[in-house]
């Protein structure tokens, strides 16, 4: 089972790198061979198998706001796609270089690296809606085919050097295992693989016409992309799985001038996230503020990039100001509440922050940043009773959030609930796949409950379930 994780990251990764369009009539169908080799049910539970892998081994960011922006935009970009299911499972990647994926099943991973190299909304969403249009067209499924051909032994040194590259933005350890394989196997892999990039452009650009984008926004990624790293020696991933020759340029363009002119809207909310990302990739919180304070481009992007680097060095009075002034102008944007909130408990402010994000979570229930945002601030005045409640409803709404489990531990643990802490933990654990560990944790909390028959009950259930998993990832 091992080997269908890698083929899944192999697969997905190789898949975004190709070169030939298909047309209309070429696109698969849910009941065509694809499915016959490769059901969307198998390929959703190999994505969740592979998010697991991802999870255990590859820096994410924990960063509320941003992965609630990543996911939203996600999601409102695939109402437009040609994705039959649209559930989706967005990761945001602690890396500074460019780059992106989908893995079948719907986990879309994004590198917070991305959001520093697309100047704007259209760039980045150019690069989302392609990775989208691998997931509509089942490119995993197609390619499948083609490998069946090889030996196991060629395809597991491939496809592991392929999971190693994209895991942490360095490559030498996947170019060392590809390099052990043959290369012939290698070199028909990638040539093969290249097939399915062209019309992943073509069909992206579809999406982006219908969300009321501006098609030319893969052009102009690409062209960015080409001229940033024409003299570099080590490419980004992104680019030695997309490579971005001049005629695919062209390709874009071409392909865009034929949609009619229109005029397109920019997105606020995308610059605010663009600066998040530029303070978060900073070399310290000095420089962080060193740099906003450089940023010749005035406007509400570099305000708010002003206010965060302030609260990272402790101006704190300045950047509650700056914050509230942005908050004010934008009475309705969710993300500016949420950054509000969060200066506030940075500021000291926590009974401030508490009171003010309670009421936002009134207009809007359940919000993600929200509801995180608000447990940190009960924590931060000792009301970690209170913040526990609020996370164990995040748990419920959203139990395939790993981060959630991770601060519901934390915080039942200074609230001295110890079946809690490892209830949480045990949910902690099995979302990385480490379902030892999480059996573990659950054995504890049963010890701890034994005369409580329900508890008790809940427990065992749960830990049949995970050594159910457990065999099943065993293969």
């Amino acid at each position: 089972m091992r080997f269908l994780v890698l083929l899944v990251a192999a697969a997905a990764f190789a898949s975004l790198s190709s070169s030939h369009a298909a047309t209309p009539d070429e696109l698969p169908e849910l009941g065509d061979a694809s499915s016959a080799i490769v059901s969307p049910a198998e390929e959703r539970r190999l994505g969740q198998m592979f998010l697991k892998q991802v999870r255990s081994g590859i820096p994410t960011v924990q960063d509320e706001i941003l992965k609630y922006y990543v996911a939203t935009q996600l999601q409102q970009l695939a109402q437009h796609s040609d994705l039959k299911d649209a559930t989706l499972y967005p990761v945001l990647i602690d890396n500074p270089e460019i780059n992106a994926f989908a893995v079948p099943g719907g986990v879309v991973g994004v590198h917070l690296g991305l959001l520093v190299h697309a100047r704007d909304v259209h760039e980045y969403s150019a690069v989302m809606a392609h990775e989208l249009a691998h997931l509509s067209q089942r490119h995993f499924a197609r390619d499948i085919e083609a490998q069946r051909q090889s030996t196991l032994p060629m395809l597991v040194g491939l496809l592991a050097g392929a999971v190693l590259m994209a895991a942490g933005g360095g490559s030498d350890a996947g170019l060392a295992t590809m390099v052990g394989t043959q290369a012939a196997a290698v070199q028909n892999q990638l040539r093969y693989s290249r097939s399915r990039e062209q019309e992943a452009d073509r069909i992206g650009l579809n999406t982006m016409v219908r969300a009321q984008l501006d098609p030319h926004g893969l052009e102009r990624m690409f062209s960015r992309m080409q001229r940033a790293y024409r003299f570099r020696e080590t490419m980004p991933e992104f680019l030695l799985t997309h490579p971005v020759t001049e005629s695919r340029i062209a390709d874009a363009r071409n392909q865009a001038a034929q949609y009619p002119e229109r005029s397109v809207a920019g997105s606020r909310d995308y610059q605010f996230m663009r600066a998040r990302a530029l303070v978060h990739f900073a070399r310290s919180p000095e420089d962080a503020l060193a740099r906003a304070r450089d940023d010749d481009v005035s406007g509400a992007a570099t305000d708010y990039r002003l206010a965060l680097a302030r609260s990272g060095v402790g101006e704190h009075f300045e950047a509650v100001l700056d914050m509230k002034r942005l908050l004010d102008a934008n009475p309705g944007s969710i993300l500016l509440a949420a950054s509000y909130g969060e200066t506030l408990t940075a500021a000291g402010q926590g009974e401030e922050a508490a009171g003010f994000l309670a009421h936002q979570l009134v207009i809007n229930p359940d919000n993600q940043p929200l509801a995180m945002l608000y447990a940190k601030a009960l924590s931060s005045v000792g009301r970690q009773g209170d913040a526990k409640e609020v996370l164990i409803r995040q748990s419920r709404v959203h139990g395939d959030d790993i981060d959630v489990w991770h601060e519901l531990a934390e915080t039942a643990g200074l609230a001295g609930d110890i079946v809690g802490v490892h209830r949480a933990r045990a949910e902690f654990f099995a979302l990385r796949g480490d379902y030892r560990q999480a059996i573990q944790h659950l054995e504890y909390a049963r010890r701890l409950v034994e005369d409580n028959y329900r508890l008790t009950a809940g427990f065992t259930q749960r830990i049949l379930d995970l050594r159910t998993e457990l065999e099943s990832f065993k293969g």
